[in-house]
């Protein structure tokens, strides 16, 4: 942490934004809706819910047994805005740091998004932080994701373990709008509610989720571009391991007044064992 960092409570109780209830299969058009359907039917609700300072225990959590975990990892790209050098340099450096973090035989980035309130007003290519709790695939969208991604070797790795896991890091430190992550042992199928997008040529599908208070939310303040968060976001085995873990953007009622804008990048990739 930076001199003179005061680190936030244990516990602190924060809003976040679950799916309305009574929504049971949310849809969102990416493209134009047919006439008269609505573009966005996901509706959310706030709930105050206790989310932990990970800090104290950050080195406990995995992604096997929590859904997710912080690892340092430094990046020697200078430029995070710079799409030559992720192309170039980064997404090769987040594959080995996967490797080598997860033991995987492969690791293939296939998407990014880069989050920056202040400046996505005026840039497409840019994104405000997403306030609600989701998992970015659902359990039927992530071996199509293989598919679409490698179609001539997507039946032989399929057959095997595979994963989705984001590479999530702060380009600056994380002074307002942290990421809150809930832990797998906390997490009941029930909760999980299949959401559409639907594209000009394809309709993904994604995970909101009904708030239960048995949600064991956890977050890491002051987060550094040196560490990296881990979080899978699906996993193809059923041996009792997390298979994800949902995630969402909240106000920190411990941020100051004059915090600067959250800038972060995720990268998101598919894990293969032999």
């Amino acid at each position: 942490m930076p001199d003179g960092y005061i680190s936030p409570a244990l516990l602190q109780t924060a809003p976040l934004n679950y799916l309305r209830a009574g929504i049971d299969h949310p849809t969102r058009y990416i493209t134009a809706p047919p006439e008269g359907v609505p573009a966005n039917t996901i509706e959310v609700e706030a709930h105050d819910v206790l989310v932990e300072n990970g800090r104290l225990r950050q080195h406990e959590f995995t992604l096997d047994r929590h859904g997710f975990a912080l690892i340092d990892a430094p990046s020697r790209v200078a430029d995070l805005y710079d799409e030559a050098a992720l192309r170039r340099d980064y997404f090769p450096e987040v594959e080995a740091i996967l490797r080598a973090h997860l033991g995987a035989s492969r690791v293939v980035v296939f998407d990014h998004n880069i989050r920056n309130a202040a400046r996505a007003a005026g840039d497409a290519s840019l994104r405000e932080p997403a306030k609600r709790v989701h998992n970015d695939y659902s359990y039927a969208a992530a071996p199509q994701r293989v598919r679409d991604v490698l179609p001539e070797e997507a039946d032989r790795l399929l057959a095997g373990r595979f994963a989705i896991v984001n590479l999530w890091r702060p380009i600056k430190p994380v002074q307002e709008s942290p990421l809150a992550l809930a832990e797998w042992p906390s997490i009941a199928e029930e909760d999980l509610v299949p959401t559409s997008l639907v594209y000009a040529d394809r309709i993904g599908e994604t995970f909101s989720v009904r708030h239960n208070p048995r949600h064991a939310w956890v977050y890491f303040p002051h987060q550094l571009p040196h560490e990296a968060l881990l979080i899978k976001g699906y996993d193809s085995a059923t041996d009792g391991r997390a298979r994800l873990s949902f995630h969402a953007a909240f106000d920190d009622p411990s941020s100051p007044p004059d915090a600067p804008p959250r800038e972060s990048i995720e990268v998101r990739t598919l894990v293969f064992w032999d």
